[in-house]
């Protein structure tokens, strides 16, 4: 996309060379600008294989969907590649047998790699199903709603989704099973994550809060199909995830039903084979992050002091060097994706009270922020947060608890132009 000089030098690098200028509701579908040729004729091809909708017809190049699943495209879910929305086809339930787990659990990921599944379930509640099968479940989505005022009087609203899940039989879910909802998350700038070095995020941690500062990150320690091992867990919500080719294997088996050499069906066959996967974690690996905009703006700079004031900053970490990566186009670049990689206690209030690893029943990764502002841009009426709840940032600000309590109580403390500033800052982003 060509800007105008003026508009240009308003606006300033988020990830270094791979940058993409482009603030319209394509920005997310941006490649680096810096590719070269390979690496763009990976993108391009990724990008068919990311679009490409699955079917069950048997001997179709793109048969293998189901029997039972969620949508049936990573496009569906990850529309113009930002955020899905808290509706069905779009709101994942993962579950957990909670007595089950507490039987199996020894705290070490290698044996959580074998998490007991739900009796009828499996580990994601797939409510979809082709035709002749039956889904797994009935989601219902219900919103509840609770009013509150800021340190000033003025009123708020916030919202939580509830769900009524009823089995195939008619029954309602047993109480042992644990649910927890999770919105599709953007996937632009991710291959850049995977490029940060392990030691970088490692230094963030602080378990013990040795600073006392209220604020222990703790990285998530998961199972790696590929090496067998256990690995530094950095993508999807928990962190439970160590890299985009996992990621993208987990999303076609739970999300679509497509098996994949990753993760076979029971006769061990594969209904990708190992190129498409690999094309579909490269078109996720080689999408830019938007630059940011207004940075000689007043209010957005208030905002970003008061960011950093209401220690915001502390868990959105701005700024980090990648290091080696598949695709050298990655490589060395300064960016500022403001988050470090771990995971967080959120309070009761957005707790799933769901284990995943080494993560607990209250504790998230934190989400990187970076082209947040372009958000509702990209996707109107899309929504923060794990499970789509928060319809402002406003609103996902005020759902922090936890470590973060205290960045929620500056901002409810704020006045009115102080949140306007702060609000206006995440708009830059």
């Amino acid at each position: 996309m060509l800007l105008s000089s003026a508009v240009h030098a308003q606006m300033s690098p988020a990830a270094g060379d791979a940058t993409t200028f482009n603030r319209t509701s394509s920005a997310y579908e941006e490649a680096p600008p810096n590719l070269i040729e390979w690496e763009t004729e990976d993108h391009d091809l990724g990008d068919e294989v990311f679009e490409e909708a699955f079917v069950s017809t048997p001997g179709t190049e793109s048969s293998g969907l189901g029997p039972v699943f969620n949508n049936a495209s990573c496009v569906s879910c990850h529309i113009r590649n930002g955020r899905g929305m808290p509706e069905p086809g779009q709101l994942l339930l993962r579950v957990t047998d909670g007595e089950a787990m507490a039987a199996h659990q020894s705290g070490k990921a290698s044996d959580l790699k074998n998490a007991p599944p739900v009796a009828g379930l499996g580990n994601q509640i797939q409510d979809f199903s082709i035709v002749g099968e039956t889904p797994e479940a009935k989601v219902d989505i219900l919103w509840k709603e609770e009013a509150g005022n800021y340190a000033d009087g003025t009123p708020y609203r916030l919202r939580s989704p509830q769900f009524n899940v009823t089995l195939p039989n008619g029954e309602a879910l047993p109480d042992t099973v644990q649910v927890s909802p999770r919105i599709p998350p953007h996937v632009y700038g991710l291959g850049l994550l995977e490029a940060i070095p392990e030691e970088d995020i490692l230094a963030l941690a602080d378990p013990n809060d040795r600073d006392g500062d209220g604020i222990s990150g703790r990285p998530n320690q998961v199972w790696d199909e590929q090496t067998k091992d256990v690995a530094l867990g950095r993508f999807g919500w928990k962190a439970n995830v160590p890299n985009l080719l996992q990621q993208s294997a987990d999303a076609y088996l739970n999300d679509m039903g497509v098996t994949s050499p990753m993760f076979p069906g029971e006769d061990g066959s594969a209904e990708i084979d190992n190129e498409k996967l690999v094309l579909a974690a490269a078109y996720a690996q080689t999408l830019a992050a938007p630059a940011r905009t207004l940075m000689d703006d007043p209010q957005v700079q208030r905002g970003e002091k008061l960011f950093t004031d209401a220690s915001c900053a502390t868990c959105h970490v701005s700024s980090f060097r990648t290091g080696s990566h598949k695709y050298p186009a990655l490589e060395n670049q300064d960016i500022h994706p403001y988050t470090d990689m771990l995971l967080h206690d959120m309070g009761d209030e957005l707790a799933d009270n769901r284990a995943d690893f080494e993560a607990n029943g209250k504790e998230w990764r934190t989400p990187s922020l970076w082209g947040v502002g372009l958000a509702q841009t990209v996707l109107p009426y899309s929504g923060y947060l794990h499970d789509g709840r928060a319809r402002t940032f406003e609103e996902a600000i005020l759902w922090h608890g936890g470590e973060a309590e205290g960045s929620k109580t500056a901002f409810a403390n704020m006045s009115a132009e102080d949140r306007a500033a702060l609000v206006r800052f995440l708009q830059s982003l």
